[in-house]
């Protein structure tokens, strides 16, 4: 008996260890204060710190106004991998959405965020006009 539970807790621990696993240079993006309508693209950049390649499943956001996009390709042990993330920032406020990661990593489901806050007042810059007034 004590043979077996021994051989079953090898098991456990080798297939543990032996895994795919992000390592994010950071979880949480703060756009700071961003004029409306400026760029609204970010990115999130991980390491694949397992010993297996980590593919992406899917991405999910906390509503339509985040769009993020995966990467197509499995990330291989070691090598680095990014998550663009589009907020649209023609809705004026403060904001704090989720973006859910389903991978084949051991935490199968992973939470990054971005917040911010998208100013009324401050607008894009507006080209001057090269025509002179006589």
């Amino acid at each position: 008996m004590k043979t077996i539970l021994s051989f079953i807790a090898v098991c456990f621990i080798t297939l543990t260890v032996s895994a795919q696993e992000f390592k994010f240079d950071t979880e949480t993006i703060d756009y700071g204060k961003v004029a409306i309508g400026s760029e609204g693209k970010r990115t999130f950049e991980f390491t694949n710190v397992g010993d297996a390649p980590l593919i992406i499943k899917d991405i999910k956001s906390t509503c339509g106004c985040t769009v993020p996009k995966k990467p197509e390709k499995p990330i291989m042990p070691g090598e680095k991998g990014q998550i663009e993330v589009s907020y649209d920032t023609k809705r004026p406020g403060g904001f704090s959405k989720a973006i859910t990661i389903y991978s084949n990593a051991k935490q199968e489901r992973k939470m990054l965020k971005i917040k911010g806050f998208v100013a009324k007042n401050a607008g894009p810059a507006k080209e001057k006009s090269v025509v002179e007034k006589s």
